[in-house]
């Protein structure tokens, strides 16, 4: 496999460590909000009681103010000192509404959601606060950065972003400062509650018997029956006479008669002599519940109780079982072409270069291959630009995101990294069964992001509770 320069690859590894790059960020200004359509709230209420910091690696939402009419200002709250005046209210509940309707979710009264949106800024006011005491401080970098991969994320360059956004009334120093903050509550969180989870070997021990115990249904089966078919206007007498024939049959098969032999001798299937009752190798869902049920508790071999079905009565057999892997991942290949600007060589013209290949390569006139091995500036540039098989995580979060949006063999428009301007194509994607090692790791992280969700609700309501916060004018 190709080595992965760490001009893709992640440089430590994901639990506990900082996005330094802001993902895709649903902006509040309609323009800005046709290019990048917000994540689905899904939760109870429109707004979380306490704003949840974005984790290390998720999209933070940058609460900018929204273009709304803008009525005679006055303080609705004091949270330490700093006030959050009414104004600010109505720009996050537009914000919200924006959102909700744009996810075809009800949206609830505005008086119930201000009130919400209220208390989501005393939180997050107190948070700030904690990450101020605390000395946690973000430097231009990360928001240079933070701000470029938004750009990024919405197709356009900072400069088209930040003139739309001041189209809507969004400042450019409204908006680094909202992203600036964003960062601040990943830092905190990061520091106060993430670090601090510890998850033991018999919790990832109890997660995995709970994933095992869920996964009882085959990923497909190869069933084999006898049909003891009934006649739709039977008489009891006869119904009886039939369900004593098949639980012969059943009887037969469970002494170690040979299945297919009695399916051709007795079965009134009519594909019964050909395939000796066998149905195939098929996933589960394609037979009937009836089925499932009656061979869920079976091993590979067993030979199931008489079942009765509108066609009549069925003796099945489980000839073979594949189970679906309890714990899976997809991998991708991809193979990208980089190229870091510089001085001489500004991040426009590298766009315009890639873009250039781009063309070259969907009209057949330049192999991605060879065009990765002359110019790419990566270390995977003798190998054609192939990345190898990567399972998730093994990316920086920009270059990931980006290959999520791909099928197999498309290539997508160029982009900007930490690292410079890629042009990637996404090769093919496979599913792989985790390793027992694999599984354990997955399950440490699964229970880590659980325990941090249970931690921080917890933590966060200390620190409200810490704040002085004083409540004023109710929001209009």
């Amino acid at each position: 496999m190709p080595d992965r320069s760490p001009s893709v690859s992640r440089s430590r590894p994901v639990a506990g460590r900082l996005c330094l790059v802001l993902a895709a960020v649903a902006l509040a200004s309609p323009a800005l909000a046709q290019l990048r359509a917000p994540r689905p709230a899904g939760a109870a209420s429109a707004v979380p009681a306490a704003p949840v910091a974005p984790r290390a690696g998720q999209t933070p939402a940058v609460t900018m103010p929204a273009p709304v009419p803008q009525a005679a200002d006055f303080i609705v709250a004091v949270v330490n000192s700093e006030p959050i005046t009414n104004n600010e209210v109505r720009a996050r509940v537009t914000r919200v509404e924006q959102q909700l309707s744009q996810q075809r979710q009800p949206v609830p009264p505005r008086a119930e959601l201000a009130s919400q949106v209220l208390e989501q800024l005393i939180a997050e006011r107190a948070q700030l606060h904690e990450a101020r005491e605390l000395g946690i401080r973000v430097d231009d970098a990360s928001v240079d950065q933070a701000e470029q991969n938004i750009a990024r994320q919405n197709g356009v360059d900072v400069a088209e972003l930040r003139r739309r956004a001041a189209a809507d009334g969004v400042t450019p120093a409204n908006l680094r400062e909202d992203l600036r903050r964003q960062i601040t509550l990943i830092r905190l969180r990061e520091r106060e509650v993430d670090a601090r989870v510890q998850v033991s070997d018999a919790e990832v021990d109890q997660f995995l018997q709970e994933k095992a115990a869920a996964s009882t249904l085959p990923g497909r089966l190869n069933i084999a029956q006898v049909l003891v078919a009934v006649p739709e206007r039977a008489s009891t007498s006869q119904i009886e006479a039939l369900r004593a024939r098949a639980q012969r049959i059943q009887e037969r098969a469970r002494a170690g008669e040979d299945f297919a032999v009695l399916a051709r001798q007795s079965s009134d299937a009519p594909d019964a002599a050909l395939n000796g009752g066998a149905f195939g190798l098929r996933e589960a869902d394609r037979y009937p519940p009836l089925f499932l049920e009656a061979v869920q508790p079976l091993p590979d071999g067993g030979v199931s109780e008489v079942v009765r079905s509108g066609a009549g009565f069925h003796v099945l057999k489980v000839l073979q079982r594949e189970r679906q892997a309890d714990l899976g991942i997809t991998q991708q290949r991809a193979r990208h072409i980089l190229l870091r600007p510089g001085a001489q060589f500004t991040e426009a013209a590298a766009r315009q270069r890639l873009q250039d290949f781009k063309r070259r390569i969907e009209a057949g006139q330049a192999d991605f291959a060879a065009l990765a091995r002359e110019h790419s500036q990566d270390g995977s540039a003798t190998a054609g630009g192939d990345l190898g098989w990567a399972s998730p995580g093994s990316f920086v979060p920009e270059f990931e995101e980006v290959l999520a949006t791909l099928a197999p063999g498309q290539i997508a428009a160029p982009f900007v990294s930490r690292f410079g301007v890629h042009l990637v194509q996404l090769v093919e994607r496979r599913q792989v069964a985790l390793s027992p090692r694999e599984q354990r790791e997955f399950a440490r992280n699964a229970v880590r992001e659980r325990k941090a969700e249970e931690v921080f609700a917890r933590w966060s309501q200390t620190v409200r509770g810490r704040a002085f916060v004083q409540l004023r004018e109710p929001p209009q």
